[in-house]
């Protein structure tokens, strides 16, 4: 089995198809989903789609391209609604220096309202970065002075030293289809070094479909190809990195349940 750890389910491109993807993923060994919140304002709708589904989990958070739009989040209102039983992380949250959407100090200030949440309430936080390698290291370093708290980088396509700082926090590194692209070799190398039992998988899905599906609509199942180049550069079977992934996903998003084998 293998776990799309980051998806965007709720986006408008999967509404006259959602549940033709969601089968074709568990068709293509896709056991468990998790899908993203990107504006506390539309919880409630990625929320109604982890609970039409018993193998898929959601998060509270707000995106950094959305926090001029929704503003900085509510400590107090991402604790509130984490203790939802279909919740497991916080976020996506983090720095996106490349589009600058919102104001970098507030970019900043809503990543570190989303730690403390997720220091709160035990639940890995999601991190986003783009073109803030040295920022987002520090406010995790930073951080993790004022207490323990897990998390991912997700969709990962930046530097080592953000991997290396990461990784000495404990955290998880996730790899979307951008490993597959020709073009992405620094990022391979990157790949072959983290620890197999730090590695996740996702999609990102609507965004950046893998080769051999690239400039296509992403999509759950295509989480396949990803793990596929990720067992190449570990060498090892495609069998052993999704159960390598899979528990490690459980591992970290502790409050998720895992779908029960048939005949157990």
């Amino acid at each position: 089995m293998l776990v799309d750890s980051h998806c965007h389910l709720d986006f408008d491109v999967f509404e006259d198809d959602r549940e033709d993807m969601i089968t074709r993923a568990a068709e293509a060994g896709v056991g468990t989903l998790v899908t993203i919140c990107t504006h506390l304002s539309r919880f409630e709708a990625v929320r109604a789609i982890a609970a039409s589904h018993d193998n898929i989990w959601c998060s509270v958070g707000i995106h950094p391209h959305q926090v001029a739009e929704e503003g900085i989040a509510p400590i107090g209102q991402l604790i509130e609604l984490a203790a939802d039983p279909l919740v497991v992380g916080i976020g996506e949250t983090g720095l996106d220096f490349y589009y600058d959407n919102s104001p970098r100090d507030d970019q900043r200030t809503n990543f570190r309202a989303h730690i403390e949440a997720a220091r709160e309430t035990g639940l890995p936080v999601i991190v986003h970065t783009r073109d803030a390698d040295e920022d987002t290291a520090a406010i995790l370093v930073e951080e993790a002075g004022q207490g323990d708290y897990s998390g991912v980088l997700h969709c990962f396509s930046a530097g080592r030293g953000l991997a290396e700082a990461a990784l000495d926090l404990g955290f998880y590194i996730s790899l979307s289809g951008i490993v597959t692209f020709r073009n992405a070799e620094d990022l391979r190398e990157i790949a072959r070094d983290v620890p197999l039992d730090r590695l996740l998988v996702e999609t990102d899905s609507p965004f950046l479909a893998p080769m051999p599906n690239r400039g296509k609509r992403n999509e759950p199942a295509f989480v396949v190809h990803t793990a596929r180049m990720l067992a190449k550069l570990k060498g090892i079977d495609e069998a052993a990195l999704a159960g390598a992934t899979t528990e490690n996903f459980f591992r970290l998003f502790s409050k998720a349940e895992a779908p029960s084998v048939p005949g157990s």
